[in-house]
């Protein structure tokens, strides 16, 4: 099996023509033709149904396809990396919380030391950036938990809790902050809570459990994926939330209560993750070791 052959093979799956695929390529349609059948004879199978009118994938020949689609993504992610080596270029995967108010925090500060050092940074959920580490897009990953993932390292960096938030109305006013009845609030209260796939979102999950509380039961109005949106929403009245204490060290205070949830610790660790069977270059491992030492957690 080589790599040309599932070039054809994906060529044909993707534009549906033995023709099509062959102009793409740049090569002739026998070519094509005899890459398909080299595959089907090597695996055994039959990949791809041609007649005179169209062309059927079978089902091995969409499996097949899905596996060459992840090799030549993981050779690409391998090249633009190999080639970004000396540029000291690091491509960081951020969940929301270290996105938004752990970068804009030590970015500043980490280039002061480091000027040379580039950063691509693209935003998504925890789980999503872990598998953004797996298939190769990122060198770097920022998350707000920790999975269990035998190919991936996660090592702390900040140690965050959660709270609860509520507009400034009177009956929040009146809440005794040192001992409040969390059921009382929640079972009565709208709720705006963070999406399935974030590290917040399992931290206020795992939370819930050990206070009994079923999510069934609870009138949440609205998930989102930014924390930014969920002050908002809470501040012009809309419900309540329960988000990283990190994302209310701000001036959303003036308009927000913010309140220690009680009985159960909610605190939790920020992760650097990387893949074990990377060998991390050595500006990335400076700026892991900034990283703690600005926060201190050591």
């Amino acid at each position: 099996m080589e790599l040309r052959q599932l070039q054809s093979l994906m060529a044909v799956v993707e534009y549906k023509s033995f023709s099509k695929a062959a102009e793409k390529l740049f090569i002739s349609q026998p070519t094509i033709s005899t890459h398909i059948r080299m595959l089907e004879e090597e695996l055994n199978s039959r990949l791809i149904i041609r007649t005179t009118k169209s062309i059927e994938v079978t089902m091995h020949g969409r499996e097949l396809y899905e596996c060459a689609h992840q090799i030549f993504s993981l050779k690409d992610n391998l090249v633009q990396r190999w080639a970004e080596e000396n540029k000291k270029i690091i491509r960081v995967g951020a969940s929301t919380i270290p996105a938004d108010y752990i970068l804009p925090e030590i970015l500043p500060v980490f280039r002061k030391h480091e000027p040379d050092i580039k950063f691509y940074i693209h935003q998504n959920d925890s789980q999503n950036i872990i598998s953004g580490l797996l298939n190769g897009n990122f060198s770097l990953g920022m998350v707000g938990m920790k999975q269990q993932e035998k190919m991936i390292s996660f090592v702390s960096f900040y140690q965050d809790e959660m709270v609860m938030i509520t507009p400034k109305k009177e009956r929040f006013l009146n809440i005794n902050k040192d001992s409040f009845s969390l059921k009382d609030i929640i079972f009565n209260e709208p709720i705006i809570l963070r999406e399935q796939g974030s590290g917040s979102k399992k931290s206020i999950e795992t939370y819930f459990e050990k206070m009994n509380i079923n999510e069934e039961d609870l009138q949440i109005i609205a998930r989102l994926n930014d924390q930014e949106s969920i002050k908002k929403l809470v501040a012009s009245g809309l419900g309540i939330s329960f988000i990283s204490e990190k994302a209310v060290e701000d001036s959303a205070k003036e308009k927000l209560l913010v309140f220690k949830l009680p009985n159960y610790s909610t605190k939790r660790n920020l992760y650097f993750a990387y893949r074990k069977d990377y060998i991390l270059q050595e500006h990335i491992v400076r700026f892991i070791k900034f990283v703690q030492d600005f926060y201190a957690i050591f």
